[in-house]
């Protein structure tokens, strides 16, 4: 694709963004950090860096927010497919990135960013993209909420990363909670792990279509 300036800009953005959600989330599962500090890093990681990208693309990372942005007619095509693509790429070179990092005498760097990947922890497919689904309805409902409404109180990137911390903790012993497309494909290419690697397709998009439509097409009105 030949991007031209005005969107070179916002696809660095989101490329660096998204790279920051998949190394650090990574790394605080290779860390051990339980629940709490998987949840936290994931979290903390979105505020900031939805914050500090937000005036350039305004802060999407995911391109199931920027799906639900395309549905609710606050992106246009191009842009979202250039967002997707930089998007991947991002969390593709961090899980590579993190394959030089994170290897050990007990364990390869694949082995680590492998085990960093979001799988299904003993429910079945159907259910899984349910859950991913509901998850990123939420992120990107308060996405909408908090960012996009000329009427919400913008308060950067905290609300969105408090979302995403929540989701985690009810999301993460299930399935991961990886809301986000990019999540898990950077790590599945970095450490070959594909399994049910669909489910992190289809429940993030449908999630967050859905919102795109109940807050993009409707909320998002103001009445006469």
């Amino acid at each position: 694709m030949n991007m031209n300036q005005p969107l070179l800009k916002p696809c660095v953005a989101e490329l660096i963004g998204t790279f920051a959600l998949i190394f650090i989330g990574v790394g605080a599962i290779n860390n051990n950090a339980g629940l709490l500090g998987v949840a936290f890093g994931h979290g903390l990681t979105i505020a900031v860096m939805v914050s500090a990208t937000a005036g350039i693309s305004g802060g999407h990372l995911n391109p199931a927010v920027t799906l639900g942005l395309l549905v609710g007619k606050q992106i246009e095509v191009r842009k979202a497919i250039a967002y997707w693509i930089s998007q991947l790429l991002g969390a593709v070179i961090a899980g590579f990135l993190l394959v030089t990092l994170l290897g050990t005498a007990s364990q390869s760097g694949v082995e680590a960013v492998a085990g960093g990947t979001p799988d299904l922890n003993g429910i079945p497919p159907a259910k899984g993209i349910l859950i991913e689904a509901v998850l990123t309805f939420f992120l990107v409902f308060v996405v909408y909420g908090t960012a996009v409404d000329v009427r919400a109180p913008k308060i950067g990137g905290l609300a969105i990363g408090l979302t995403v911390t929540l989701d985690i903790l009810f999301g993460g012993p299930l399935t991961g909670a990886a809301m986000n497309p990019a999540r898990t494909f950077g790590p599945a290419v970095a450490g070959v792990h594909w399994n049910n690697h669909l489910v992190y397709w289809i429940g993030p998009m449908l999630g967050g279509a859905l919102a795109g439509i109940v807050y993009g097409r409707f909320l998002i009105k103001q009445d006469p």
